[in-house]
């Protein structure tokens, strides 16, 4: 692996291509986030399984709403790569709580969230492959915007592709 990593990012509900997670990830990565009319979920699957399709990432980056989308990527065989799960909201959207077999996945949640109970993040991250996924429990809320001081998201992101390999 040469040049820095690729990276797709499934933004949240409040939030969207210009948001601080996803210019903090374009200043680190090839990233590219698309715009999702968040009031349709499975139109939002469609945008990101044809961006996957059109240009795979390396590390695919979803964030509490982009979450859930990123989990039924993964549910529906669409998308096989190295995923960071940031507070995803995937009980909301009753997508099926695993992570794939051999898919890695970097989940993160705080401890203070009051929109997204970490017991799900938690049940997720015990299921897929032992060893390929990992939780990240941080003193944070739901936006998780302490992960944007300092390397914290980006270390997140490169551990994923690492746990890939």
């Amino acid at each position: 692996m040469t040049g820095r990593l690729s990276v797709q990012f499934a933004h949240g509900l409040e939030s969207g291509p210009g948001s601080s997670k996803a210019l903090y990830l374009a200043e680190r990565f090839d990233a590219v986030t698309p715009r999702m009319p968040t009031s349709d979920f499975e139109e939002c699957v469609r945008i990101h399984a044809a961006r996957v399709r059109e240009a795979p990432p390396d590390v695919l980056v979803g964030s509490s709403f982009g979450g859930a989308v990123v989990l039924a990527l993964l549910d529906r065989g669409l998308y096989r790569g190295p995923v960071v799960l940031l507070a995803a909201a995937h009980r909301h959207y009753r997508v099926p709580e695993r992570i794939p077999e051999g898919v890695a996945a970097v989940i993160v949640h705080g401890t203070r969230d009051d929109v997204v109970d970490v017991e799900g993040s938690r049940a997720l991250s015990r299921t897929g492959t032992p060893g390929k996924v990992e939780l990240v429990i941080v003193d944070d809320e739901h936006r998780l915007a302490s992960l944007l001081e300092g390397d914290a998201l980006e270390r997140h992101v490169r551990r994923a592709f690492e746990l890939s390999l």
